[in-house]
């Protein structure tokens, strides 16, 4: 009897290994289709508004709303385990934020609860995700990406003529074509003769996102998925995945992101020697770059590093001391393009503090690979928020980010609950 004893939990850990073996040889596919919703949402939605019928932000809205519903269904269904506390008491916290919000304001206010409703699906969508599932969702993703990109660079009225970016904008968020703008793209994608441009298009590029500002920050997920996974991936995925970012750089004219990934390149050999709580240190120190760049040339402006920077400098300097403790909420609209600012007011000082904590230390630090994906998370984020607005929010963006990001944080280190452990020790 003690021999049968002292075997059972041999045979247990064989069976759960075997078993870890068969999920991981299969496609999960509730998982794959909602992270390829999460970018490819916005481009159906335009098809159909171009093609079949007139839709309005309350379809967007729906749409969104019916992917995170599925996403906590599907996380709900799995059960949450001790290693997902801090994403959910993350979420909690910014429910809490944003009653207190809400009440004082005396409006309704849930912006900022569903950016990190967001992060809170398909991060936990990421850590149920085995390999197989996540490399298609990245890989279908990009080769989506791609083939539109493609379309546009080729020919724009063909692009035009599958989902008509002006007229979806028009329908769904009341902005209305500018009267120059005769091409049916996204009058922001034009851009305008000043701007940094490697002149291979005569617009900022969009592909399947519609807007310009999404798909280059699709470039900066792609690069933190590649050094995250580089290992672990074929040469022929690498090779797509690439030839994505390439075609993105040089056809978006996006200088923050031609800088984020040089900075990837050469933190692929870095990052693993940095420790991961070195990130709790990197947004003061941007925050402080941006002060000595303001400081250098407080009078630079305009649409390029230095002007976006200083914009936000002067905008953190100007905050109206309310706004710290939640009660300008109304004036959030005001700050779509200056992320620190933005953030500050949506969620107040405290809720700043939570998201920073969060990005900087829910991401696993134990292997050199979760290492690469938590330095280059923290960078593209803090990164991004000084120069731009929300955009690292949307779910078009925000889906395979923080879908990588919680896959990474379970890699080789798969959920157990302390009551099953103890049930085997015993």
């Amino acid at each position: 009897m003690a021999a049968v004893d002292q075997k059972a939990p041999t045979f247990a850990v064989a069976g759960n290994r075997l078993d870890a073996a068969a999920r991981a040889s299969h496609v999960d596919h509730p998982v794959l289709w909602l992270g390829l919703l999460s970018v490819l949402y916005n481009g159906i939605l335009a098809f159909i508004n171009h093609n079949f019928m007139p839709l309005s932000l309350t379809h967007v809205a729906a749409s969104e709303g019916l992917i995170m519903a599925s996403a906590i269904i599907y996380i709900l269904h799995k059960g949450i385990y001790e290693t997902d506390l801090p994403a959910f008491l993350f979420l909690l916290f910014t429910l809490v934020v944003t009653i207190y919000v809400s009440v004082l304001n005396r409006m309704p206010f849930v912006d900022h609860f569903r950016n990190v409703l967001i992060i809170f699906c398909f991060s936990g969508l990421g850590g149920w995700s085995n390999e197989k599932t996540m490399k298609l969702a990245f890989r279908w993703a990009s080769l989506a990406v791609l083939i539109f990109l493609i379309f546009e660079i080729v020919s724009v009225p063909f692009y035009v003529s599958i989902v008509h970016p002006s007229d979806y904008f028009a329908n769904t968020r009341g902005l209305l074509p500018l009267s120059y703008n005769k091409t049916g793209l996204f009058q922001n994608a034009l851009g305008f003769p000043e701007r940094f441009s490697f002149g291979i298009i005569d617009h900022r590029s969009s592909s399947i996102f519609l807007e310009q500002v999404s798909l280059a920050n699709f470039c900066g997920v792609i690069a933190i998925y590649l050094i995250s996974m580089w290992e672990r991936i074929s040469r022929w995925d690498r090779l797509l995945f690439i030839a994505t970012a390439v075609l993105i750089l040089v056809t978006n004219d996006t200088r923050t992101m031609l800088i984020f990934c040089f900075a990837c390149i050469v933190g692929y050999f870095v990052f693993p020697k940095i420790p991961r709580n070195f990130n709790l240190a990197l947004m003061p120190l941007i925050v402080a770059a941006g002060f000595l760049v303001y400081t250098m040339k407080p009078n630079a402006t305009g649409d390029n590093f230095t002007g976006r920077i200083n914009l936000t400098m002067k905008k953190i300097m100007e905050l109206d001391p309310l706004a710290v403790l939640g009660l300008s909420v109304d004036r959030v609209a005001e700050f779509a393009d200056s992320g620190y600012v933005y953030l500050i007011y949506a969620a107040t000082v405290f809720g700043v503090i939570a998201f920073w904590l969060f990005v900087c230390l829910f991401p696993a630090g134990r292997t050199a690979a979760q290492r690469r994906c938590a330095h280059s998370l923290s960078l593209f984020i803090f990164l991004n928020m000084m120069i731009g607005g929300t955009a690292v929010f949307s779910m078009k963006i925000a889906g395979l980010l923080w879908f990588v990001v919680g896959y990474m944080r379970f890699h080789d280190s798969p959920r157990i609950r302390q009551g099953r452990a103890a049930d085997v020790e015993s």
